[in-house]
């Protein structure tokens, strides 16, 4: 619990904080977005190495290449705000301000981790960081972050929404039902969508009926915008004018992030859908390649002090590998009905009810 608490002490003082209500970007502040996006890189490049080895098992989703679109995004928001996640949510978690060490011990399954290892890759939680969960239900998140939304509008709190979903989920009735919603009561969530190209082996292309997702929002009352999710201060850009319109009251924004899923829709997809050519090109537009050459370019950052980033990241990777793997113990079988229940026990003639739950 040390370690949660530390993460949201960082967070709460930090310069996403104080940047997110309009202030100038320092060098510093920067440099913390190039190497949250550094880490998640070698959180997600580790994972896909410990599924190799099989380390770590089950199924995952890694977010390489698509960092910016976390980062930009939930550094435009402040302490009071929430988010929800998808199958492929480890990125933003770390963006949100998660320990290394405990998102690594819950993929491994070990109850160290947020989740007591019961979560695992697709369901992590944090709800004392705002991070109200992922899901592994394609656009299973989208009536959840809606439904905080309203819970902060019906408790008068000046708090937004991140909801962020892939383009296959906008395909999903839960989209257009709960965008309807928002749209028709005003509520203060911003809709992110991560369009990587791919609903697994589908080109969004072939499955969607409109060229872009952000083009149907104003069918439910609300601006829609598209923005290079590989550049990470223009999807900050996008999020901190949403998160403003939204605690003026005016409503909810959709947000489609352009991005690109650099492996598999899992370990298991060999990606035989996709030509050696587009993944050239994206990997060209890869969003640490960029805002490397941005940083060097103003000065904020040289290759010396970017070779010396790297290799704290790295370090950092390998604690969380350590802590996971070799220094943190599975759950107990003993435990198997913890927090399953909700005031209940059990015990020999089976689950009892306890106090006045």
């Amino acid at each position: 619990m040390g370690k949660v608490r530390e993460v949201k002490r960082r967070r709460a003082a930090g310069p996403a904080k104080a940047a997110a209500k309009g202030e100038a970007l320092t060098a510093e502040f920067k440099l913390g977005l190039l190497r949250r996006m550094m880490e998640i890189r070698g959180f997600e490049d580790k994972v896909f190495e410990l599924l190799g080895r099989n380390i770590l098992q089950g199924a995952s989703h890694v977010y390489a290449g698509q960092e910016a679109v976390a980062v930009g995004a939930c550094s435009a928001i402040e302490d009071r705000d929430y988010a929800t996640s998808t199958h492929r949510g480890h990125g933003h978690c770390l963006a949100l301000g998660a320990d290394l060490k405990l998102m690594m011990a819950e993929l491994c399954g070990k109850a160290t981790g947020y989740c007591k290892g019961r979560g695992g890759s697709m369901h992590i939680a944090d709800v004392s960081n705002r991070n109200l969960g992922a899901t592994g239900i394609v656009g299973g998140n989208i009536p959840v972050g809606t439904g905080a939304a309203l819970a902060c509008r019906l408790q008068k709190k000046d708090s937004v929404v991140l909801c962020f979903f892939g383009d296959g989920a906008a395909n999903e009735g839960n989209f257009h039902e709960s965008l309807n919603m928002a749209g028709k009561w005003k509520l203060p969530v911003i809709y992110i969508c991560e369009n990587n190209l791919y609903g697994m082996s589908v080109a969004f292309s072939r499955a969607c009926a409109v060229d872009s997702i952000c083009g149907r929002a104003p069918g439910y009352a609300m601006p829609g915008r598209r923005v290079d999710g590989q550049r990470v201060l223009e999807v900050r850009g996008a999020v901190l004018e949403a998160a403003g319109r939204a605690r003026r009251g005016e409503g909810p924004t959709l947000i489609e992030a352009l991005t690109y899923r650099y492996r598999g829709h899992s370990r298991s997809d060999p990606r035989v859908y996709r030509t050696k050519e587009e993944e050239a090109y994206w990997h060209d537009r890869d969003p640490i390649k960029l805002f490397k050459a941005d940083l060097l370019a103003e000065g904020s950052l040289t290759e010396e002090s970017f070779a010396a980033l790297q290799a704290e990241v790295d370090k950092a990777i390998a604690a969380a590998e350590k802590f996971a793997v070799e220094e943190s113990p599975y759950p107990k079988p003993s435990e198997l009905l913890d927090d399953v229940y909700c005031g209940w026990v059990e015990t020999e003639k089976g689950l009892v009810r306890t106090g006045n739950s």
